[in-house]
């Protein structure tokens, strides 16, 4: 692979598992410095082996001061900050009346609160890089509703709110933009169908619903973002990509 990213100092989120797994490893293998976020230490410290000029920092990202500690590991370990891309997430499932508080309250932390701590302690260091990014992996839940799903939908649709506000606020010196993906072969894929009537039908629905007629997996996504932060999207800010196999169209 080319080195597209080659001494670029990226942040990645949800770095040990489905899709920010699959983005760390391209990411790595487009030359980038990596600092990755996970909650599992075993998962974690297993990724920083296999990868080259990694950094694992185990946390939960729902905390506005393990946020902090990503950036601080950047700036200690690499002196410097390029490129966040944003991935974990969880899913709250439950309806409105019986999804308990503290569900909801997480969800909206880890799917959506994390974005903003992250970028708040970030941004400085990303303003006095020549091409910095940020990069969000939303969902097409921020568009199209999904049965006992409120609190994903709602905080994926409020971090595509916030990936505009973000392009604005900092447009020219830093790129934000986020992906939208639709079903992608991952465990959190697995775990949503459990919200449906027929759970073990509702993957195969999913499948046949897409134009392409097949899942998604981690590397479609993978190879999307790449594309999204290296210098052939120099030209696209604010946006939201929608990746889905056509889903949003069938």
């Amino acid at each position: 692979m080319s080195q597209e990213l080659k001494d670029k100092v990226c942040i990645v989120t949800g770095a040990t598992g489905g899709m920010g797994k699959a983005i760390s490893e391209m990411f790595a293998a487009a030359g980038a410095k990596l600092i990755l976020s996970g909650k599992s230490s075993e998962k974690g410290n297993a990724l920083e082996k296999q990868l080259k000029n990694s950094i694992f920092i185990q946390g939960d990202i729902s905390m506005a001061e393990t946020n902090e500690k990503l950036v601080t590991a950047a700036m200690d370990n690499f002196g410097k900050l390029d490129i966040l891309s944003i991935n974990a997430g969880i899913l709250g499932l439950g309806n409105v009346v019986d999804l308990p508080v503290s569900s909801w309250q997480y969800t909206m932390d880890t799917n959506l609160s994390s974005i903003f701590y992250l970028s708040k302690y970030a941004i400085p260091h990303l303003l006095k890089s020549a091409d910095a990014n940020i990069l969000i992996n939303a969902s097409i839940a921020a568009f199209k509703s999904f049965p006992n799903h409120p609190a994903y939908c709602a905080s994926k649709a409020g971090s595509v709110a916030l990936m505009k506000q973000l392009a604005v606020e900092y447009a020219p010196k830093i790129r934000v933009n986020a992906l939208c993906p639709g079903p992608v072969d991952t465990p959190l894929l697995h775990d949503s169908a459990k919200a449906f009537e027929n759970p073990e039908n509702a993957i195969e629905n999913a499948k046949q619903t897409t134009l392409l007629k097949r899942l998604g997996t981690p590397d479609d996504i993978a190879k999307l973002a790449l594309f999204m932060v290296s210098k052939d999207s120099s030209w696209i800010t604010g946006s939201t990509i929608n990746i889905d196999g056509g889903i949003l169209n069938a």
